[in-house]
């Protein structure tokens, strides 16, 4: 038996031994063989740079609860674990460690850097494995797959080599996201768009053959007008449509630039109605350089500062040599003091508008020109909306869906290649001889260093021109000359590419191995919003691609978890629960069945330490309730009875019925996704109708001269109770749950591959629900009369139910003598006819008179003084909380989370208020 027994229930040991034995005994392993049905979820796989979060901790306790449910239902249930590489962050750790110790990975070349990320993967990586292992996650760790393992290296290069002669991978010269600080191209959902308030700048353009007329043209971005190619017009307005075909001269500049028609870029009802074009750094002005064929001049190098030799023949050389090598903001002061000082600048105002930001590392992105690799995504969104639309993948809460189809049915080409050294590097080579004047070398060296053709610090860049030789492995010689001499692209992929082929990479894909035919699609996504698109929508698209069919069939999107106040957890506000430690203070199954009573669909989940030192204390009720029942269990005499063969009275019959309402209660919820209505459910049978009610029946029935077999068959209720709810609980609360259920008599080895408890219709007894209803009712009725006098509950009390008819006298005989216990009362006396004491506490149950006589008028009037003190405080604390609610300035100005807490704090006090009014009218009626 174990230590714990002999105290109150104490986690610490106990959990992390049953990770041990769970994983020695394999019960998590899945058999490709097995004649089970099959039921399988894939790990949102976390990034290796990551500890577990309070995110992490919410996604990873819903797929656990599917999966232990699933396994006991008798499901081949299969719940496969791995890691993301995560590129930009884990390249971002190691460069900062080399930065520590006062060097660049430049300094190490390319192969020996990508070495050392390795090297810090294994000693560091697994931290998170080994947190989710402590949670409780019950992967089947066999599988435990990484996205850069070679099995994944393999899978990545077949989908880029099947996407690239499909004709939807392509090399192309466009605009991308650019961040300046981590040098790389970054997709548009990698870009956060942040209000921020700026300036507009309005600048004169005056006509080339007629400097006395200008456009007027309003900017956030002058020092980009540097770049401009041309201004643009909306053909239909008369303001302006008779000057198309003509030119202006660009300010600060020796160019003129056109003035060109375009009804898509331009809205005549917005701002002057006259739109500078700079292809090479707007998206919009990109795509209007398109269709016009402009010239693009890209004024910025990798690093985000002017650095174009070209322009400096173009403008006043005194200006090109105050912004040359400048970042954004200085080359914006520079040029807005240029236009100033030469009458250029019309006027600026104040401006709010959206900057993207890098979502990494937070600093603003620019439009950069580039060479990358894209997907072309418009004919692999097509499918993967219908899939949706038919109902063949769906999304819990549906309302998701919508977020979904915003995004696909706008859905643009998916830049996948990256500028670092950690990641997939690109399957795509070139040949130095064919290409020799389309591969350039770039040294990241300071200016004036001396550096070799073959120097680490040199940054390759090839040019659009240079012809792609894209193979599975590097080819032995180019297929156009036969030259041997071959470079590789020496971009990675976009870390999302290999995660987007994750649900069938991680089943052996490209081979067609057992995993995939019995587990592919897999069953259910667990995930949250803020990844529909980054994730699930290109996992879908890859999934009928490549395997012709969904990815999965459910997506469940749980909420965020905020703070007590729904404030967003950060570490600048100091609100950031640590997952770890509150499973050092209160243990891991305290914080999951908190995190599934609180992921209500639809709602973000607010998370207090409060909260999970209350399920806290949920486990030690349930290890009192085992602790009762391990005492009284040699009254079964070292049998388990059937059902069948015990006497069963009403409570018993209640408890039966009960428990039957409760598995049909859970499993149905868990079939809908509604974690926190299964929870809920539990805990009100556990704590309240188990452990308040039937618990304290049956101890009244031992501690009397019952008989034996009303005895045994309390006890044997007892067992049969705690066996199914525990069973029900083991998917919330794994570890309490098999600690426990290991020391009552039962069947089988484990509550991982026990039976998933199945409701029994022939036990349902909805008489015996109304009587034990009705019992609860009184009970509760006798005990408030008992506070409302401050009568001691170890004290006797005689209680006088008045009835109002033959039923109510028929339904009370059959739970008096529970009545008489649970209430402590020595005496019960019930009739319609009764006469009402002279002076008693009364309450009413339907129809029915409670009163408890009352002998001594002065505890009477003793308790009335205290209670209207408390009134008067409260109504005091009403009126200045209602005070602060009307007043127009403090909801406008104070933050929604405070205005929310002040109504909750309003609604509590009325409720007390309320409360208190009844207790005194209650009284009042006693000293009547």
């Amino acid at each position: 038996m174990s230590e714990t027994k002999k105290a109150g229930y104490d986690p610490h040991g106990i959990e992390e031994r049953w990770v041990e034995v769970w994983e020695q005994a394999g019960y998590s392993h899945a058999d490709e063989a097995s004649p089970k049905p099959p039921y399988a979820i894939v790990i949102p796989p976390p990034n290796i740079t990551g500890l577990l979060h309070l995110g992490h901790a919410m996604n990873n306790t819903l797929q656990d609860i599917l999966v232990r449910w699933r396994r006991m239902q008798g499901y081949n249930a299969v719940w496969i674990p791995g890691t993301d590489h995560a590129g930009i962050a884990t390249q971002n750790v190691v460069e900062r460690q080399l930065l520590e110790k006062g060097y660049r990975r430049e300094d190490l070349g390319r192969d020996e850097f990508v070495k050392r990320v390795w090297q810090w993967k294994e000693e560091s990586g697994g931290a998170i494995v080994r947190q989710l292992k402590r949670l409780g996650a019950s992967c089947d760790w066999v599988r435990e797959s990484f996205t850069m393992d070679e099995p994944r290296q393999r899978a990545v290069r077949e989908a880029f080599v099947r996407l690239y002669e499909d004709g939807l991978i392509y090399r192309g010269e466009r605009l991308i996201n650019w961040c300046p600080r981590c040098r790389t191209a970054l997709s548009d959902i990698e870009v956060e768009h942040e209000e921020t308030k700026g300036f507009l700048y309005h600048i004169s353009y005056p006509l080339a053959d007629d400097p006395s007329t200008a456009l007027i043209v309003a900017t956030t971005r002058p020092e980009t007008m540097l770049a401009d190619t041309a201004v643009a017009v909306h053909p239909e307005d008369a303001r302006y449509n008779r000057l198309i075909g003509r030119r202006v001269k660009l300010p600060l500049t020796a160019r003129t630039i056109p003035i060109v028609g375009d009804s898509i870029l331009v809205d005549k009802e917005f701002g002057t109605g006259a739109v500078k074009v700079t292809p090479a750094h707007d998206f919009n002005d990109f795509e209007a350089g398109e269709r016009h064929r402009l010239e693009r001049i890209a004024i910025f190098d990798e690093k985000g500062t002017i650095s174009d030799p070209a322009m400096e023949a173009k403008i006043d050389p005194s200006l090109y040599n105050e912004i040359a090598g400048k970042k954004v903001a200085e080359a914006r002061e520079a040029v807005v003091r240029w236009l100033r000082e030469r009458g250029s600048l019309v006027k600026v105002e104040e401006h709010q508008h959206a900057l993207g930001k890098c979502y990494r590392c937070k600093t603003v992105v620019e439009p950069f020109l580039s060479t990358q690799w894209f997907v072309k995504t418009q004919p692999l969104a097509e499918p993967a909306i219908r899939a949706v639309e038919e109902g063949r993948i769906g999304f819990i809460p549906n309302h998701w869906e919508n977020t979904y189809f915003a995004w696909m049915r706008n859905i643009r080409d998916w830049c996948i290649s990256r500028q670092l050294w950690w990641g997939h590097q690109i399957p795509a080579w070139y040949c130095v001889n064919c290409d020799k004047d389309s591969i350039i070398r770039s040294a990241w060296a300071a200016p004036g260093a001396t550096r070799t053709p073959d120097s680490k610090r040199d940054w390759l860049i090839i040019s659009n021109e240079a012809q792609s030789i894209v193979a599975l492995e590097k080819p032995s010689a180019c297929p156009r000359c036969g030259a041997k001499d071959l470079i590789q692209d020496p971009d990675v992929l976009d870390t999302w590419f290999s995660s987007a082929l994750w649900p069938f990479s991680t089943m052996g894909w490209p081979e067609q191995t057992k995993s995939l035919s019995r587990f592919y699609p897999t069953s259910a996504l667990v995930t949250s919003f803020d990844i529909i698109f980054f994730w699930v929508a290109r996992m879908i698209m890859m999934g009928l691609k490549f395997m012709g069919e969904v990815p999965f069939r459910d997506v469940y999107i749980h909420a965020l978890v905020r703070d007590a106040e729904g404030q967003k957890m950060s570490k600048s506000k100091g609100n950031v629960i640590d997952p770890m430690e509150v499973i050092e203070r209160y243990g891991a199954d305290a914080l999951r069945f908190t995190l599934a009573a609180l992921a209500a669909q639809g709602r973000d989940v607010r998370l207090s330490e409060e909260r999970i030192e209350g399920y806290r204390h949920f486990c030690n009720k349930l290890w009192n309730a085992y602790q009762f029942l391990s005492r009284h269990l040699p009254v079964l005499g070292g049998a388990s009875p059937t059902l069948g063969s015990l006497s069963l009275d009403l409570a018993d019959r209640w408890l039966l019925s009960r428990l039957q309402a409760l598995i049909g209660e859970v499993t149905e919820a868990l079939e809908a996704y509604r974690f926190n209505d299964a929870a809920s459910a539990l805990y009100q049978f556990l704590w309240h109708e188990y452990c308040d009610w039937y618990l304290e029946i049956v101890k009244a029935r031992l501690n009397s001269d019952a008989r034996d077999e009303e005895r045994r068959a309390g006890v044997a209720l007892l067992l049969h109770g705690l066996d199914t709810a525990l069973r029900l609980l083991h998917p919330f609360m794994p570890f309490i749950t098999e600690e426990i259920w290991r020391q009552l008599p039962h069947r089988g080895d484990s509550l991982m591959v026990a039976d998933w408890p199945t409701a029994d219709p022939a036990c349902r007894a909805p008489d015996a629900e109304v009587s034990i209803g009705l019992l609860m009712e009184l009970t509760r009725a006798a005990r408030d009369l008992r506070s409302d006098l401050e009568i001691a509950s170890n004290k006797s009390i005689q209680l006088i139910l008045r009835t109002s008819s033959d039923r109510d006298d028929r339904s009370i005989e059959t739970i008096l003598p529970y009545l008489a216990s649970l209430a402590r009362s020595s005496g019960v006396t019930y009739g319609q006819h009764l006469d009402r004491p002279s002076r008693a506490a009364v309450a009413f149950v339907e129809g029915i008179e409670v009163h408890l006589p009352v002998d001594d008028p002065s505890v009477i009037v003793s308790r009335q003084k205290r209670l209207r003190r408390e009134l008067e405080k409260v109504e005091q604390e009403l009126v200045r909380v209602a005070k602060k609610l009307n007043d127009p300035g403090f909801r406008l100005k104070a933050p929604e989370e405070v205005v929310a807490k002040e109504h909750d704090g309003h609604a509590r006090l009325l409720d007390a208020k309320a409360k208190l009014v009844q207790h005194l009218e209650r009284l009042a009626a006693m000293a009547r």
